[in-house]
């Protein structure tokens, strides 16, 4: 029997049931012209200040604007939002709110089977249809049985609803997805008030537009206040979180906000020279904004330009950033070597997207390890690190920022598009609990030497090193009597003059990885999660896979069985302890968005067979998927049948 409903309000408006729910995901899809991107993020905000835990998912076209009304035009915003402690955007949506027949069809495959869908009637027209696939239309037949299907005209009553304003049948249209967004904050008892407000600030210049899209997002809600189509409303109540402030933040924007944390903490202005590209954009969009914390950015002409300018800020004493992805990383990577050489503070930012080439702009991977592992002429080792969550890129930024300035090295920042455009709550941190950061520079001469006539004679060695960390010695251009050059060919130890010795070569090479291997030192030692101790199997991974890991890990302890966690963020030098830790089990699973690139560094480095898990699919890997074969190593290690279908639910994702 199908679950479908129609419109009307001619019956008298039925008494509204409250149904307590733990966890809901919700999915908005419509054309890329439909607004998705805003209506989600409006739900998360307004999500956020009624204080559910929450992870998102913006999945889009690269195209600006893509074919209107076909599948590879479909724009969605997943939202996961619970009374509980979450880790993932979820494996699949509990509610489908799809705007045209392409939206319908490009989702449907993820739905499980008694899964709320809404459905925007008016674009189901004949040419539609057929543009999404479709040869005859889905609401008239038997296909969507197993759905609690909703069949509402969101286009038409939008118009109606803001008929009062004069604007044309296609701009009160483009409201709509105000519609649909008051429809679903009222079925989920969202505030309404932030959406409002930021309505109001928003179409601020267009009153028309403004009261426009504010109608119709009350309108929607009423809609759901009075219809009989929509007799359940559902409460999930505020998340217990520790005491704080909170926001809602993007991984792209705590990633701005911990380079600007890692200039006031070190007292070193902060220059970025940066090239549009996605999905790295907004963190120059972002940085931007503070010029009142010292922050300079440069939008250069090409990614080589700006890399070549940061490093030039740092040579000026200046903390030198830039952000790219992938395709930038290759341009860049001879200047990167020049930063290698001259052993000057940098921060590459690479936010990794799907490739080769140009690959898929707006889709997620994390295929570009190897390249920040080896993607240099000669031997030209830096540090790499990644942050696990949107919240965590503003720590993984502060971290990059001390080891860049202690070490005198570039540091390669891998974050990725579901981190960039993801978001998540984040406590905001105490400026008292941010580590101190100290530039040292030079500031006197430090060798001294013998002139013809036999006198001491003071000078400056811009090759010297602390003995802790193999820093190099760094002083600022112009500061008397620390006159030096610096540049791309081999330098002699010590005074930095150009040298082609070959004993001097090797020795600088040597040099120059020791320093990275140094930074080890400064780690903590990694954090196992082992309740009990008793695992034989331990899930190992990195940067954005921490989520689904987790999740997995968890559906598998629900089902009774031991499995181990470890995260990586440092992923060269790798934590000291990590070859020790890897010993201590029997089966080790890699799970990553690539085809084995940490897996290839993991065996070569410590001899251990790991096991991959590898997917490049353009989106997060699944917590369900990584619950199964994480129970398949589990049950081969331990020699037991494992069985989960007891922690099926999604409920601790």
């Amino acid at each position: 029997m199908s679950h479908t409903t129609e419109t009307g309000t001619d019956h008298p408006v039925p008494s509204k049931q409250v149904k307590q729910l733990d966890r809901v995901i919700i999915r908005f899809a419509g054309d890329s012209g439909d607004g998705m991107q805003l209506t989600g993020d409006r739900f998360t905000q307004e999500s956020a200040v009624f204080g559910n835990d929450l992870v998102t998912l913006p999945n889009f076209p690269a195209e600006i604007r893509a074919p209107q009304g076909t599948l590879p035009g479909v724009s969605s915003f997943q939202v996961h939002f619970a009374d509980h402690d979450i880790l993932t955007a979820g494996d699949a949506p509990d509610v489908l709110v799809a705007m045209n027949p392409a939206a319908l069809r490009a989702n449907l495959g993820d739905l499980p089977k008694g899964a709320t869908i809404i459905v925007d009637t008016h674009d189901f027209t004949t040419r539609n249809l057929s543009k999404a696939g479709y040869t005859a239309n889905p609401l008239e037949g038997d296909e969507l049985d197993e759905y609690a299907l909703h069949r509402v005209d969101l286009t038409g009553m939008t118009v109606e609803a803001v008929k009062e304003f004069g604007l044309s049948r296609k701009d009160a249209s483009r409201a709509k997805n105000m519609f649909a967004l008051g429809l679903l904050s009222w079925m989920y008892g969202r505030p309404t008030e932030p959406t409002t407000a930021f309505l109001e600030k928003r179409f601020a210049k267009v009153p028309a537009i403004r009261d426009a899209n504010i109608t119709a997002f009350k309108s929607g809600w009423n809609f759901g206040e009075t219809t009989e189509t929509f007799i359940v409303r559902y409460e999930v109540k505020a998340a217990p979180m520790a005491s704080g402030t909170y926001r809602n933040i993007t991984g792209n924007l705590a990633l701005a906000y911990g380079l600007i944390a890692g200039g006031v903490q070190s007292g070193l202005p902060v220059f970025l020279g940066s090239y549009p590209i996605t999905p790295a954009s907004d963190i120059l969009h972002e940085l931007s904004k503070h010029k009142s914390f010292g922050v300079t950015t440069f939008q250069a002409e090409d990614e080589i330009a700006g890399v070549g300018s940061a490093i030039g800020a740092s040579f000026a004493g200046h903390l030198g950033v830039t952000t790219t992805s992938g395709p930038g990383i290759a341009l860049k990577s001879e200047a990167i070597g020049l930063a290698v050489m001259t052993e000057l503070p940098l921060i590459v930012v690479d936010v990794q997207r799907g490739g080769p080439s140009t690959g898929l702009p707006t889709k997620t991977e994390q295929a570009d390890l190897l390249q920040a592992m080896f993607g240099r002429n000669g031997e030209a080792p830096l540090p790499i690190i990644a942050p696990q969550s949107p919240g965590d890129c503003f720590d993984a930024a502060v971290e990059a920022t001390r080891i860049a300035i202690t070490y005198r090295t570039p540091v390669m920042l891998l974050s990725d598009g579901y981190l960039a455009n993801g978001s998540e709550p984040w406590r905001i941190p105490d400026v008292a609990d941010l580590p101190s950061i100290d530039p040292d520079f030079a500031t006197a001469p430090n060798h001294e030497t013998t002139n013809a006539k036999g006198e001491a004679v003071q000078e400056f060695w811009p090759y010297t090193r602390d003995e802790a960390t193999l820093a190099r010695a760094w002083a600022i251009p112009g500061t008397a009597g620390l006159e030096h050059r610096i540049g791309g060919l081999e330098k002699a130890d010590g005074h930095g003059n150009i040298s082609y010795d070959p004993a001097n070569h090797d020795f600088m090479v040597r040099t120059r990885a020791a320093k990275v291997e140094r930074i080890a030192d400064s780690l903590p030692p990694l954090e196992v999660d082992d309740p009990g101790g008793q695992a034989r199997v331990l899930v190992l991974g990195w940067g954005s896979t921490y989520g689904p890991i987790g999740a997995g890990v968890r559906r598998v302890r629900k089902a009774g069985y031991h499995v181990a966690q470890a995260h990586l963020r440092h992923l060269n030098p790798f934590p000291k302890d990590l070859g020790e830790v890897l010993a201590r089990y029997d089966r080790v699973l890699v799970p990553e968005m690539n085809l084995g690139q940490l897996s290839m560094l993991l065996r070569a480095k410590f001899l251990v067979d790991v096991v991959g898990y590898n997917e490049v699919r353009g989106l997060p890997l699944k917590a369900a998927t990584l619950a199964g074969v994480i129970g398949e190593l589990v049950a081969e290690a331990e020699g037991i049948t494992v069985d989960l279908s007891a922690s099926t639910k999604e409920d601790h994702q």
